[in-house]
């Protein structure tokens, strides 16, 4: 029986990943683990139910990813965001024709998160 899944996403610098999934997104620092200190970092942070790894190891997977996380709060969440007023995004919700509201934010490394709830129209 599955339980769940962990997406990894790739990342290339540490300072780049925390500011946007810690400070831009919200998520929380989990855990963190480094072979050694001037090995690759390997993290996974957390958003309520949500649990990503972010891994700057060459061979766990390329960016270029694309995740779709399910919320119940669109609209406050892109109002939280645009309220941080990060310097690199400011994403809209687009009203889709298969019947979802979806709001898309890139991270640094290229990696596509797009935030989804039922259109309730």
């Amino acid at each position: 029986m599955v339980t769940g899944i962990v997406p990894i996403l790739r990342i290339f610098d540490e300072n780049k990943a925390k500011e946007f999934y810690l400070e831009y997104l919200g998520f929380q620092l989990d855990w963190e683990h480094r072979f050694e200190p001037d090995l690759p970092l390997y993290m996974q942070i957390s958003l309520d139910a949500i649990q990503l790894h972010l891994s700057e190891h060459h061979g766990d997977c390329t960016p270029g990813a694309a995740l779709r996380i399910e919320t119940d709060a669109l609209d406050a969440l892109c109002d939280a965001l645009h309220a941080k007023k990060y310097k690199y995004s400011r994403p809209g919700i687009t009203d889709t024709p298969w019947n979802l509201r979806e709001m898309t934010v890139m991270d640094p490394f290229g990696n596509r998160i797009v935030f989804y709830e039922p259109n309730a129209g």
